[in-house]
């Protein structure tokens, strides 16, 4: 098997937010992917193809863009374990198992870094070796197909980082059925079992909130 330590580190930096720091060291990143040869040359190709969107658009074009791929819906997510646990409480102690994985192997998370992002699982796999890496990417394998799948479908460029993580975890890309986000206004819906409550809160979007008025009373319990 080849290295891929520095192949691994390029691709969680890729996949971060494209803040001015990140665009100006693509050039190098791309650099070290090449050197490494962990990935075919049609791979590299495409990476290439990512960094020059990033770098050709406006900048606050393509951070907005950015948070609108990774940030705007759970199919395209970079946190793994919605993509299995959603927000059940199952996804609290899955995170504590990986984070305690990440400090046995002597790796500590600042505290605004959660464990299951698909960056910071990079950036582990990178300080084990290849085999093991390769074994640990596997696991989560059939998540990054369906993250790459939603973003094939949306066209955009950063499925070829997916497609990237897939090869390192020695997985065939392919697209795989997906499902759909629910749309906002759905996922914003009132559960049902308040329907009846005379205090529903705010109303969605778009919708006229409706006002109370409340007459005052006197301290003799007469209306004023």
């Amino acid at each position: 098997m080849k290295n891929n330590r520095y192949t691994l580190r390029a691709l969680a930096l890729l996949l971060g937010y494209p803040h001015a720091s990140l665009r100006a060291q693509l050039p190098v990143l791309l650099q070290a992917v090449d050197d490494e040869g962990a990935l075919p040359s049609s791979r590299c190709a495409e990476l290439r193809q990512l960094a020059t969107e990033l770098l050709r658009h406006d900048p606050l074009e393509v951070e907005a863009q950015y948070v609108e791929t990774f940030d705007r819906g759970r199919a395209t997510s970079l946190h793994l374990f919605e993509h299995v646990h959603g927000d059940s409480r199952d996804r609290g102690p899955a995170m504590v198992d990986l984070l305690k994985t990440y400090e046995q192997a002597g790796l500590h998370l600042c505290l605004d870094e959660l464990p299951d992002h698909l960056c910071v699982v990079l950036e582990f796999a990178s300080t084990q070796p290849v085999a093991v890496a390769q074994e640990f990417l596997g696991e989560v394998a059939h998540i990054v197909a369906a993250i790459f799948s939603a973003l094939l479908q949306r066209g955009s460029p950063y499925a070829a980082a997916l497609a990237a993580v897939l090869e390192l975890a020695g997985q065939r890309v392919q697209a795989v059925p997906i499902t759909a986000d629910e749309p906002l206004d759905e996922s914003w819906a009132e559960p049902e079992a308040f329907a009846g409550c005379s205090a529903r809160g705010q109303a969605r979007p778009g919708e006229t909130q409706p006002i109370h008025i409340v007459r005052k009373r006197t301290d003799a319990g007469v209306a004023a």
